[in-house]
Order: structure tokens, then sequence, then C-alpha cells
């Protein structure tokens, strides 16, 4: 059995805070390029060019890519033969996203209460969703998730009878009500079946999913491609000003449900895929 101190892991999660605010992934750069190489607005095409040197310049400087840092959701995969000592995993976590959002000089935007409203001056505590699997490591995803774009989610419990073109009705329904919000070009993810929380948290691991990697069954994979494709076909653009990308692409995940519900959940996420991972 690996035992794993909780002090590593408060390390862990305070790094990977700050590279999740200041760095984006490989999968994101290439993304973009074929945006830019598809964009026919003129200005759609700038929009794109600032917003990838935007990216560089927090690279650069390790500052914050946008104001907007989020609340920290983190992602854990405990291996069922991992031993955590020294303290309560979830503390360390919370220490982690405390001292990172400190050393990272990172916006903190967590309240304390939902209506009192008072800052906890530290961006906790975090979202934490954990998952036991097989084997001895422990993986953490931090994913800040900023409220612009979260805002702009939505959840329908649809019929059956409702099938493909109710989901691609209502995915469309969400993105147009959005429109600029969100700051697009936007990635969209959406959890498919389950039950109402289940597809929440399915479309928030949707965003996870490098761009432009694909469902591995084909007909969830098709409706990815269709419904990308008509999202960019509304005509949204580049931060709301018109143009042909408005999505940089549509993740499904998917997971067994009821016989009498089709539940569909639509998180929607700016341009910007904010997320690190790390094994330990």
């Amino acid at each position: 059995m690996k035992e794993i101190h909780v002090s590593q892991i408060a390390d862990t999660v305070e790094r990977l805070c700050i590279e999740a605010c200041t760095v984006l992934s490989e999968d994101w750069w290439q993304a973009m390029d074929k945006a830019i190489a598809k964009e026919e607005s003129p200005l759609g095409r700038e929009i794109l060019e600032l917003l990838k040197e935007n990216a560089r310049l927090a690279a650069s400087t390790s500052e914050a890519i946008c104001q907007d840092t989020g609340i920290a959701v983190v992602f854990l995969e405990i291996g069922q033969d991992v031993h955590i000592t020294g303290g309560s995993l979830y503390e360390a976590i919370n220490e982690g996203v405390r001292k990172g959002y400190t050393r990272g000089y990172l916006r903190k935007s967590v309240v304390k209460d939902p209506l009192i409203r008072q800052n906890t001056g530290d961006n906790t505590p975090a979202i934490i969703h954990t998952e036991i699997v097989p084997g001895s490591n422990l993986k953490i995803t931090v994913a800040p998730k900023g409220i612009g774009s979260e805002n702009t989610s939505a959840l329908k419990m649809l019929k059956p009878a409702d099938g493909k073109e109710g989901i691609i009705r209502y995915v469309l329904e969400v993105v147009e009500q959005a429109g600029p919000n969100p700051c697009p070009p936007i990635i969209v993810g959406i959890g498919l079946g389950g039950n109402f929380e289940k597809a929440a948290l399915l479309a928030k691991k949707a965003l996870l999913r490098p761009l432009g990697e694909r469902h591995p069954a084909p007909h969830i994979s098709e409706l990815e491609e269709e419904l990308l494709k008509r999202i960019n076909a509304t005509g949204i653009g580049p931060q709301g000003l018109g143009g042909r990308i408005t999505a940089l692409d549509v993740h499904i995940e998917t997971y067994p449900t009821h016989i009498g519900g089709l539940p569909v959940a639509v998180n929607i996420q700016c341009h910007a895929a904010r997320h690190a991972e790390a094994i330990l």
C-alpha cells in the first residue's frame, strides 16, 4: 500500500492552482490555430489572435490568464491501495488552494454564504469530487471555473421521446441564450444520462477532455461533431462580435439512465480551458 502524506497533496494542489490559472495546455494552442484558419471574419481572427497573445503573456509572466480565477474545482481519483497519512485529505486540498491563490496573486472570489456574501478571503472551500479507482496512485486535477461561463450553464430533464433532436435543440437554446456572456469561443461540456446530479457532474468532467479528442462511441462522436457545426453556424462568433467560430469544441460524457428519463446538462466554458493535473 502506498502512503501519501497530506503535506505533499497540499503542495501539489498549490502548484496546480497557479499552473491552471496561468498556463494553457498544448491542445488549446492547436485548437486556436485551427479556429483562426477557419474564421472568416477579420475582426474574429483579430480577437482570436489577441486571446493567444494574452495566453502567451500570462504564461511568460506567471500571471492569471483572466481576472476571474474562479472557484477551485478539484477532481480526485484515489487508488484503492493508497493510504493518506498525516491528516485530513479535504483539509489538505483546501490548504493547497489557500496557499496557491495567495502565492499566485489569484483573485479570491468565494463567499461563505450564498445570501450574506462575505468573502472567505482565501478562495476556499474548493468543490471536491472524489472517485475511488483501482491502483496505488492519487490523481489530482484542478479546474478553476469562472462564473461568467458557469452562469450560462443549464440542465434539463428531457423525455426519452425527445431523443437526439431534442438534445440538439436544447443545447443550441442554451448556447444562443448565453450569447457573448461566456466570452466565446466557448467549449461546451455536455452530460447525458444518469440522473439530475450525475448529468451535471458529467458535463463538468467533459470539459477536462483534450480539445479535438472525440468520444469513443461513434454515435456520440457524431453528435459532438453535429453540435459543434450547428453551434458555429449561429454566428455568435469570437467574443460575441460575429463570425464562424463560436465554439472550439463540444465534448459529451454519458452514463446509463432510467427508462423514463433523458437528463441533459450543458456546462459552458470560456475559451480558456483551465485545468492542470498531477499523479502522486
